[in-house]
């Protein structure tokens, strides 16, 4: 389970405090699948974060009981002075997993080519989110966090990247932070709007997708 109560998170600018989520209420429970829709600026990467553990509320209470996968496609996880296969050791021996059966399937689900070896500062935004859903996907989360990871890639890997989700569905859970309504029409079982800071919930997804399609 994942819960949030009552959670405000502010900034402090040069320009006074930024308020960036306001009173957000959200429980997700194993199995479930819910897709978070927004704007760009409405504090949806933040939101993602603070269930990931990166950040605290300002405000509020977070609990959790299952374990989570951090943000992916934001970069976070991964040391920038590292190679692909460094990191990918890393995160193996912090979840206990076997190193070589993490980097054969992280090497081999990337597609990163002689990239692997080199440091992941010389990424691109493409690379850095195939590393990074590559890395998740080699550990088994209660809950995948997901922010527009899902598009890295051509066609081919984004079909590839589909069928593993799909595949880990089967068992987990999944929070996916989307511009795109048919991925989260084709994951996700409920859905929510945040918009000014505000998270509002929808039962049906078709229902919360034409709200944000009307906004």
């Amino acid at each position: 389970m994942l819960e949030l109560r009552n959670v405000w998170k502010s900034y402090h600018t040069r320009s006074g405090t930024k308020q960036v989520l306001q009173d957000v209420n959200l429980l997700v429970q194993r199995g479930d699948s819910v897709g978070i829709l927004g704007r760009n600026g409405s504090g949806k990467s933040t939101l993602l974060k603070i269930l990931g553990g990166v950040e605290a509320p300002t405000q509020g209470s977070f609990r959790k009981t299952m374990t989570v996968s951090w943000p992916l496609a934001q970069g976070i996880g991964v040391q920038a002075s590292l190679t692909g296969a460094d990191n990918s050791r890393f995160i193996a021996r912090i979840y206990g997993i076997d190193v070589k059966q993490v980097l054969d399937f992280v090497q081999d689900f990337a597609e990163l080519g002689p990239y692997f070896d080199e440091p992941v500062r010389t990424y691109s935004a493409g690379m850095m989110s195939r590393l990074l859903l590559g890395i998740s996907f080699a550990v088994d989360f209660d809950c995948y966090l997901i922010d527009e990871a899902v598009g890295a890639g051509d066609a081919r890997f984004v079909d590839r990247t589909q069928q593993a989700l799909e595949e880990r569905l089967s068992r987990s859970s999944l929070l996916m932070v989307s511009h795109n309504t048919e991925q989260v029409r084709m994951f996700c079982r409920t859905a929510a709007i945040l918009r000014q800071g505000r998270l509002e919930i929808y039962e049906d997804v078709d229902e919360a997708i034409a709200t944000y399609q009307s906004l």
